[in-house]
């Protein structure tokens, strides 16, 4: 599968999501979607970029946008942290890592000195018709959510 670049359409994907169900990209159109990767449930970057979505929700669905968060964590994790937290959002377990590779997340990272291969903060925006716009790498959580809404309402 090829890597994914702005201006251009998505392919296809379909991953295991929160509330035993499959997301197919082919189920949204129609609506805009925020597709944001991270690296681990229940961390604190994780929680509070996760809370961060979960109080604009309103926000993102009064313009008619889907909020779905990625990472390679298992469905039971995500499960707990969804509940947890009270996300009004589904979480998709990339275990295998295929839209991680799509979207080009994954990365060598240090972690105490030691390299590891894990998911850099990434945040996507589709539109409607299934092309992405916008791409945010190396996400900084502060703020964030603000900047992804300001740029739907570019759209």
């Amino acid at each position: 599968m090829s890597k994914i670049s702005i201006g251009k359409k998505v392919p296809l994907f379909k991953l295991p999501a929160t509330g035993d169900q499959t997301i197919k990209l082919s189920d949204l159109k129609g609506k805009n979607i925020v597709l944001y990767f991270y690296p681990k449930d229940s961390t604190p970057g994780c929680t509070r970029e996760g809370q961060d979505f979960r109080d604009n929700i309103k926000k993102f669905r009064a313009r008619n946008t889907v909020v779905l968060g990625v990472s390679r964590d298992s469905l039971n994790s995500h499960e707990n942290f969804k509940s947890k937290q009270c996300f009004p959002f589904d979480l998709l377990s990339d275990s295998e890592e295929e839209l991680c590779s799509l979207f080009d997340v994954i990365k060598d990272k240090n972690m105490y000195g030691k390299k590891v291969r894990g998911i850099e903060r990434s945040t996507f925006l589709i539109d409607d018709k299934g092309v992405l716009r916008k791409e945010w790498r190396k996400v900084k959580v502060d703020g964030h959510a603000d900047e992804v809404l300001e740029a739907i309402k570019e759209l």
